[in-house]
């Protein structure tokens, strides 16, 4: 009989100590999947439909804004996966870029320590890299450390809480006018950045989204919380660079 609670992995970073967990939870009877940076919990396998649905808006504002296929994809974050696996169900998308700050958070993937994380990792499409995606967000090479200047065509982003609760400090520039921008000119004629957010809309950072993108949406995903017995929201923000022309 499986433990009821085990700690899979764990290593101190840059960002601070991070671990890998599993538990049963009781009142479903179902193992889950925890991320934890310090005390901070990242990311639950228990609650992914957000993280899910970034994926969904995100490419389904991609398929309004110009359609086609052989999508280029780039997903901030890798966490437990639910975001890039969903990228990867779409036969639209021909390769799919994860960058993640933590090696350790790769590795979990690639050694199957997460569900479906070898299949993400040995996905022809997949290339994960080791990076930080802030860093590389203001960098003039851009976002694909091996390929200066590549543009996507949907970029989708899920490491901070919101665009006000950080990670780190270091994070705040994307979320400025300047930063969002900058974004932008990584992404293709209409292409698509998408944000997670644990927050509601925050009409502050729409009106600096409004700013950045042609075209601009914000979606509430609320999903079942078992734990409470009700239900949770999350946000994620769209915005969409000018189409091609003509």
């Amino acid at each position: 009989m499986a433990a009821r609670f085990e700690e899979l992995a764990f290593a101190a970073t840059p960002l601070g100590e991070v671990s890998l967990r599993r538990r049963v939870e009781p009142t479903l009877g179902v193992d889950v999947h925890e991320v934890k940076l310090g005390d901070e919990f990242l990311m639950s396998s228990l609650f992914h439909d957000s993280e899910v649905a970034l994926a969904h808006l995100g490419l389904k504002a991609l398929a309004d804004s110009r359609g086609g296929q052989g999508w280029d994809v780039l997903v901030g974050g890798l966490g437990l996966g639910w975001t890039a696996r969903t990228v990867l169900e779409d036969d639209r998308v021909a390769s799919l870029v994860v960058v993640d700050a933590l090696a350790e958070v790769i590795r979990w993937h690639v050694e199957d320590l997460v569900p479906g994380g070898a299949e993400l990792a040995q996905d022809p499409r997949t290339r994960l890299v080791h990076g930080d995606f802030f860093a590389l967000a203001r960098h003039p090479d851009g976002l694909d450390p091996d390929m200066p200047g590549r543009l996507f065509d949907a970029v989708l982003v899920d490491i901070d809480h919101t665009p006000e609760h950080l990670l780190h400090v270091s994070h705040g520039d994307l979320y400025s006018v300047d930063g969002l921008r900058r974004a932008a000119l990584r992404l293709r004629p209409g292409g698509v950045f998408g944000l997670w957010s644990d927050d509601p809309p925050e009409p502050r950072f729409e009106a600096v989204l409004g700013e950045a993108f042609a075209a601009t949406s914000s979606h509430v995903v609320s999903f079942a919380n078992h734990l409470t017995g009700g239900r949770s929201a999350c946000t994620v923000y769209l915005g969409t660079t000018a189409p091609p022309a003509g």
